[in-house]
């Protein structure tokens, strides 16, 4: 559906994208994820037609970018794009008009569109005294109105509550399984977790990491980690090196990379004689790769 092909960008002497290469097919969720600057926005501009790369191809369903091929596109910025002053429906009906849709085709998608992020009832409120879970679908909803192929979620939950988030998500996955592409972009790492289903990390414009949750996890060599809570760190990790375990310090977590499933009895047993206060098992998670990546301690094999 979109193919991105070895896309380059420098402005001036500052070279933002690097030979950056990725691909989504209809119905599937793709997490695009990196630390600010790492060029996200500038990808997204690339192919919303908004500049040109200096080297590399966009295409979709194999045509290059073209005044055509921006309908097949739509965008929910990470700021809402609505008028404040107009209601949900006019909001619709004026972004309908600047596709070129119809009286007729407006009113239709305008009335497809509120339902389909379920503010059906909400058509006639002011596009500001809604709630922000509900502007942000209100966005979202602009974004859909010429139906378009492949949509462009950046940030779609940045500071909304629980249920809005939820809310939201559940749109998403409604989008996903009526065929339409989506490129989302966060730094939740949960909500990549939940809703993609590959994800490409990328640092300084290039991109470091790319597959499934599954394929991504093959890279960190461990099948759970344990979180351990320790007044004797130094001894801890001193021990976990015998052993043959990495460790890692995710904040102030210390994390110990376990080679296998392991019951906490079976920990404990390991880091006998040493005062442990807390011990908790998980899985490999997301935010743990995403560090190893982001932060150039393991080398990631990509496929361009």
């Amino acid at each position: 559906m979109l193919e991105v092909r070895k896309i380059c960008k420098s402005y001036g002497k500052k070279q933002v994208l690097h030979d950056l290469s990725f691909a989504i097919q209809s119905g599937e969720v793709y997490g695009l994820l990196g630390p600010n600057g790492a060029g996200k926005t500038t990808m997204i501009s690339i192919l919303c037609g908004l500049i040109a790369a200096d080297r590399g191809l966009v295409t979709m369903n194999g045509q290059k970018p073209s005044v055509s091929t921006r309908s097949l596109i739509g965008v929910a910025p990470q700021d809402n794009i609505f008028y404040k002053s107009l209601t949900c429906e006019e909001n619709l009906r004026f972004f309908g008009q600047l596709y070129g849709l119809n009286n007729q085709a407006c009113q239709k998608q305008a009335h497809y569109c509120l339902e389909l992020v379920g503010l059906s009832d909400r058509a006639q409120s002011i596009a500001e005294t809604l709630s922000g879970g509900m502007q942000r679908r209100l966005s979202m909803a602009l974004a859909l109105v010429h139906q378009p192929q492949l949509v462009v979620l950046d940030e779609p939950t940045t500071g909304l509550d629980i249920e809005a988030r939820y809310e939201v998500w559940e749109l998403i996955r409604k989008l996903s399984s009526q065929d339409t592409a989506i490129l989302l972009t966060t730094h939740m790492l949960e909500e990549a977790e939940r809703l993609c289903q590959r994800i490409g990390i990328i640092k300084k414009g290039n991109l470091l990491a790319e597959g499934s949750l599954d394929e991504l996890r093959k890279y960190i060599p461990a099948q759970e980690i344990a979180i351990i809570c320790t007044p004797t760190e130094n001894l801890a990790i001193a021990r976990a090196i015998e052993l043959g375990f990495d460790y890692r310090h995710y904040g102030r977590d210390l994390a110990f990379w376990l080679p296998r499933a392991m019951e906490l009895k079976e920990i404990l047993e390991c880091f006998e004689g040493i005062k442990i206060d807390s011990i908790m098992r998980q899985p490999v998670r997301l935010e743990n790769i995403y560090v190893e990546v982001t932060q150039n301690i393991t080398s990631f094999p990509v496929n361009n």
